[in-house]
This record gives C-alpha cells, sequence and structure tokens, in this order.
C-alpha cells in the first residue's frame, strides 16, 4: 500500500488487481474495502478499475489453458476434478466464469479461468464475462462496506468457507434460473417466428 499510494487509489487497485488475477494471488478485496471505505463516493471507480484488472490479469492463465495447458491442470488438481470444471466452461459458457467471479476466496478462480482457455472460448467473451462477473463482485463489496465497513471481508471470507455447500447451492439455484429463462426466452423466439411464417 505504501508502495503504491503515490500512484492514487484506482491505479493501485488497478495494478493489484491485475498481479491478484494473472500471477501473485495478491488478496484484492481488502484492498477494494479500504479505498471504497476511505472514498465511499468514488466506489463505483473503484469497482469498475478493480474489474479491467482482474479482467486484464486473467487474461495469463486463460492464454496458457488455451495453448495447451490442460496436461498441467490435471497434473496439478487431478482428471476427475477437471473435468468436472472443463464440463461446467462447455456447457454453461460465460454463467460458469461469472458465477466463479462473483465468490470471494477460497473459490478456485484460476481453475475456471485456465478451463476457459483450454475450452477455446473467445477472447472477446471471456474478457466481458471476467469484467461481468469481478465487477458484480466488487460491486456488491463495495455497498457491504459503505454499510458495515471494511471488516465485512473477513466475514464473508469466513462464511464462504464455513458455509461453502450453503453457498454453492444458492449460486446453482441463481445460474438455473437464469439457465431456465434463457430457454424460456428461445423457445419464445422460436414460436413468434413460427407464427410469423404461418
Amino acid at each position: 500500500m505504501a508502495v503504491l499510494a503515490p500512484l492514487g487509489g484506482p491505479w493501485a487497485v488497478f495494478i493489484i488487481a491485475t498481479l491478484d488475477a494473472g500471477i501473485f494471488g495478491i488478496p484484492v478485496d481488502p484492498i477494494v474495502a479500504y479505498y471504497v471505505h476511505t472514498n465511499p463516493h468514488r466506489f463505483l471507480l473503484f469497482s469498475t478499475v478493480a474489474a479491467l484488472g482482474s479482467a486484464a490479469g486473467s487474461m495469463i492463465p486463460y492464454i496458457i489453458g488455451y495453448k495447451g495447458g490442460e496436461a498441467l491442470i490435471v497434473k496439478r488438481i487431478g482428471q476427475e476434478r477437471f473435468s468436472h470444471i472443463h464440463g461446467l466452461s462447455e456447457k454453461y459458457g460465460e454463467l460458469a466464469l461469472i458465477v466463479p467471479a462473483m465468490l470471494p476466496p477460497p473459490t478456485p478462480m484460476k481453475l475456471f479461468v485456465f478451463s476457459a482457455g483450454v475450452a477455446e472460448m473467445s477472447w472477446i467473451r471471456f474478457v466481458c464475462s471476467m469484467f461481468v462477473g469481478r465487477f458484480l463482485r466488487f460491486l456488491i463489496l463495495s455497498a457491504l462496506t459503505i454499510e458495515f465497513g471494511p471488516q465485512i471481508v473477513d466475514i464473508t471470507e469466513q462464511l464462504v468457507k464455513r458455509h461453502l455447500t450453503a453457498t454453492l447451492l444458492v449460486l446453482g439455484a441463481i445460474v438455473l434460473l437464469i439457465v431456465a429463462y434463457n430457454l424460456w426466452r428461445k423457445q419464445r423466439s422460436r414460436n413468434a417466428q413460427q407464427s410469423s411464417a404461418k
């Protein structure tokens, strides 16, 4: 924080978010919470630059996966776990990135990013999905920080660690609702086209 302070809040958040997503795994949530707590009227700016940094940094593991990093991931986490995450990426596409990107640690976000690369998701869809997921996450974090203070970061992480199953069930329900809505919308569009054709 002391080293990055001369750059100003937004640049510090962007740099840390980029490093967190791409290389070192620096905890970015406390940084965002700190700046939002000290400058609550700029919460939208901090959420945006943090999401941009996360999306930019995630390009590193995405490219590794895209260029053939499957063997590396399988060696590290096992074939079964990789197949599960990879299956989610292929089945749900953008949602398989947006939903995990909204979760705080200890969500294994880099595994989902690697899998998106292995699944050869287009980089435009990848970047947009990462930005949307991270932006929603930091927006929620900002709102909670303004309401409860920066200590909400520790509380949220503890809740996820202790109630991971419940958290995943809630997110699964949200995903199912979104999928059902998309299917309903597509069916409605098909019905409208068939009606107009008649």
